[in-house]
């Protein structure tokens, strides 16, 4: 029988649903624990808005992410208990400080103040820096690439996520991120604006990266036991300051998930999982997958699903 390999792939802000993670924490007490952390590390009731909301409060950027990565690595936590673990792990934006935690690099509760930290100077720059993105849809990387180059006299705009071959996000100040967007229009793509509440991974961002720097020398990074492919290279890395440096400056980077599933697909992963609320890695799991792929796909973000994947993979 060939042996599996298994990737387990961390949602980030998006995926979140009032009630996420509470099945979890009712029946599996290692994941009653990640909840009883964030509440402490964050001083906030994490707990109560992943379980009860309400939905404006939770979506808050400073609540959002201490939220969304307790729910990652509560599902992460179940997996482990069902003696289910990753051969490989990758993280979408904030899901990167999940696959930390599932690669060996930090423990939970580091990797909450982590998020509690990011999530902060985020929200404070999205304040100062206000901007906007877009969802492009049917136009290749190169070429979004160049709109981009021609609206920048507009203002600030950048590549902020290469999710599939064709949909590529992009981010910056309003004015420019409107001007690519009819630029892309003109190229018979679309364009679609995200209800998001700031300019994520680009210059806007800039003056959080040395903060978030600095706060990371509080933390313990470890050489990581299974690899990490990170969102600004698409490749491993081993070495802890060189970790800190590119999570740091994953505020300004762009997320490069697609040459991440490429290159898992290069190494023989031929499981993938998706590790937290939603299904929105699972869908774009399913553009870039050859349709002869003989790769399986399932997600946990419950006890329903959870079980479903112990059967098949248990």
């Amino acid at each position: 029988m060939t042996l599996k390999k298994i990737s387990f792939l961390f949602p980030g802000q998006g995926s979140q649903f009032v009630g996420m993670g509470r099945d979890l924490a009712e029946t599996i007490p290692a994941a009653r624990e990640i909840f009883s952390q964030a509440d402490e590390v964050c001083s906030r009731p994490v707990s109560r808005l992943c379980f009860e909301g309400p939905m404006e409060e939770l979506t808050r950027t400073e609540n959002l992410q201490p939220a969304i990565t307790a729910v990652n690595l509560a599902c992460l936590e179940a997996l482990r208990e069902a003696g289910i673990r990753a051969d490989v792990s990758a993280g979408h934006s904030l899901g990167e400080y999940a696959a930390l935690v599932s690669g060996g690099v930090v423990s939970a509760r580091d990797a909450l103040r982590l998020v509690r930290k990011r999530g902060e100077v985020m929200d404070r720059e999205a304040q100062a820096h206000p901007g906007s993105m877009a969802a492009v849809m049917g136009l290749d990387l190169e070429t979004v690439k160049e709109i981009v180059s021609e609206a920048s006299d507009a203002g600030v705009v950048a590549v902020a996520n290469h999710n599939t071959p064709r949909q590529i996000v992009i981010t910056g100040e309003r004015g420019a991120v409107s001007k690519a967007a009819n630029l892309v229009r003109e190229r018979k793509g679309k364009a679609i604006p995200l209800k998001v509440s700031g300019a994520w991974h680009c210059s806007l961002m800039a003056e959080g990266v040395s903060e978030l720097r600095e706060f990371m020398e509080q933390i313990p990074f470890e050489v990581p036991k299974t690899p990490i492919l990170f969102n600004a290279t698409a490749r491993e890395e081993s070495d802890p300051a060189a970790i800190r440096d590119i999570m740091a400056r994953q505020l300004t980077g762009p997320v490069y998930w697609y040459g991440i599933i490429e290159r898992m697909l290069e190494e023989g992963v031929d499981v993938f999982v998706e590790v937290g609320p939603k299904k929105v890695l699972t869908g774009l799991l399913k553009k870039i997958l050859p349709s002869d792929s003989p790769a399986r796909v399932y997600n946990v973000e419950g006890k329903e699903s959870l079980e479903r994947v112990v059967q098949a993979l248990g």
